[in-house]
């Protein structure tokens, strides 16, 4: 395989020295669709970011259509994030409320098995954590 990158920031993506299949530019609150053709992708991921999606539906859609069959997508998620940038109704809720929201994106974008979530949060010595930290796992089904 190979280990391409879709983003906004094209500095980020220019420096990301584990990209061997290269780069592809795009805001997808723009233009959604993904630069990929159909059936080209095993897993693909969304590190930190779906809150920042205004229509992570269609997004996840356009996910089911790069996966070859059985493709994961794996989306983290924390409740970090720039106040002025995420979608609205995200500064409402609360952890779990957050990962309903990403399972419902997944239930009406359609083709997703049941998804699986995951808390993945940094222990300290005490046993506590600062920034909680998930992830949601899904496959095409």
């Amino acid at each position: 395989g190979k280990i391409c990158a879709t983003g906004i920031s094209k500095a980020e993506l220019q420096f990301n020295d584990q990209l061997t299949g290269g780069y592809e530019q795009a805001n997808l609150n723009v233009d959604i669709k993904l630069p990929y053709p159909d059936n080209s992708f095993d897993v693909v991921t969304c590190v930190v970011s779906i809150d920042y999606l205004t229509d992570a539906i269609h997004v996840l859609k356009e996910v089911h259509r790069v996966f070859r069959p059985g493709g994961k997508v794996i989306i983290s998620q924390s409740n970090r994030y720039f106040p002025t940038k995420v979608i609205a109704m995200w500064l409402r809720m609360n952890d779990q409320q957050h990962l309903e929201l990403i399972n419902g994106f997944f239930q009406y974008a359609g083709g997703y098995e049941p998804r699986r979530a995951f808390e993945i949060s940094a222990r300290l010595p005490d046993n506590s954590h600062r920034d909680p930290m998930f992830i949601v796992e899904a496959v095409k089904s």
